[in-house]
């Protein structure tokens, strides 16, 4: 099976601590975000579990931490976009992050990490040309250490509408216009571009609109095929990424850039970071009286009769 960790927070940047605690001590337990009374106790073994997936902001911390994955199979999204700290106030100085990310990508392998470069949004300062222009000088400097940039156009949720309530829709001539450019630039430098949830539009112009994390992707990174129950193949319609097993928790991100779609609102964010104890089997808080834990269904899913390099 495959174990996620990006989907709700940033457990590389802010609990590399605990997740290493978690590792060694073999099992995870993660609260149901709409019944928290409803507990998942998860196997950390690498007999059941195939691959760990991180999306991260800073992978930096867990950098000295990587001797405790060895046993597994890894694949990395790590977000590095061009914004200042009006958009991305805690982020670390993104020159440090593209090194963090070619020392992980030496570690890792090139078929087990991405660079996504979303969410885009434009305004009188972020217009279309000045996406293109940043975007060809960070693909300079990654090229070589990824084949994959996973680019989408911001999405104006409520949690968005809260946080960043200057944020609006990229016009239609926006998007064609960025998006052809930037998978002109990205095959300069030996990337193919993979719109994340934004449909076929930029197929015509050379995209691998099949998805970004699915199970391709992950395939590709273990050099090996995978026999995946069929219900976990997508999770929104628009959506092609392999869905379940995400150990992290909403509402904990230290990042709070303004377009996070996991955060709320900073100050319980703030709230939940103090409860954080890299003791605990939970990323935050501990266990409670009225919990009702039980076993996730767990196997390998590696088809070992068809084990072979992709």
């Amino acid at each position: 099976m495959i174990i996620n960790t990006g989907m709700r927070t940033d457990i590389p940047a802010f609990y590399s601590e605990w997740f290493q605690n978690r590792i060694e001590e073999g099992y995870v337990l993660v609260r149901n975000p709409y019944d928290p009374v409803k507990v998942t106790r998860y196997r950390l073994d690498p007999s059941v579990v195939d691959l760990i997936a991180f999306c991260t902001k800073n992978p930096a911390p867990m950098l000295p931490r990587m001797d405790i994955l060895k046993p597994y199979g890894q694949y990395w999204f790590v977000t590095i976009t061009p914004y200042g700290k009006d958009i991305e106030p805690n982020v670390p100085d993104k020159g440090s992050v593209m090194d963090s990310f070619c020392r992980l990508s030496d570690i890792v392998g090139i078929d087990s990490i991405g660079w996504r470069y979303d969410p885009i949004f434009t305004d009188d300062i972020h217009t279309a040309q000045w996406h293109i222009s940043v975007f060809e000088n960070m693909a300079k400097r990654l090229s070589g250490y990824t084949k994959t940039c996973v680019i989408s156009f911001i999405d104006i949720y409520k949690k968005v509408e809260r946080n960043f309530p200057q944020a609006r829709e990229v016009y239609s001539q926006d998007r064609l216009r960025i998006g052809s450019a930037l998978i002109d630039i990205a095959r300069q430098y030996g990337m193919t571009v993979k719109p994340c949830a934004e449909g076929k539009e930029l197929e015509k112009y050379g995209a691998d609109c099949s998805g970004c994390m699915t199970v391709r992707t992950f395939e590709e990174a273990l050099h090996a095929r995978l026999s995946v129950p069929g219900h976990l193949k997508g999770g929104r319609s628009e959506c092609a990424c392999l869905i379940g097993g995400d150990i992290g928790e909403y509402d904990t991100c230290g990042h709070l850039c303004r377009y996070c779609y996991a955060n709320t609102d900073p100050s319980l964010v703030r709230t939940n970071m103090r409860l954080h104890d890299p003791k605990s089997p939970f990323l935050i808080g501990g266990s409670l009286p009225d919990d009702v834990i039980h076993e996730a269904e767990q196997k390998s899913w590696l088809d070992r009769q068809l084990r072979l390099d992709i």
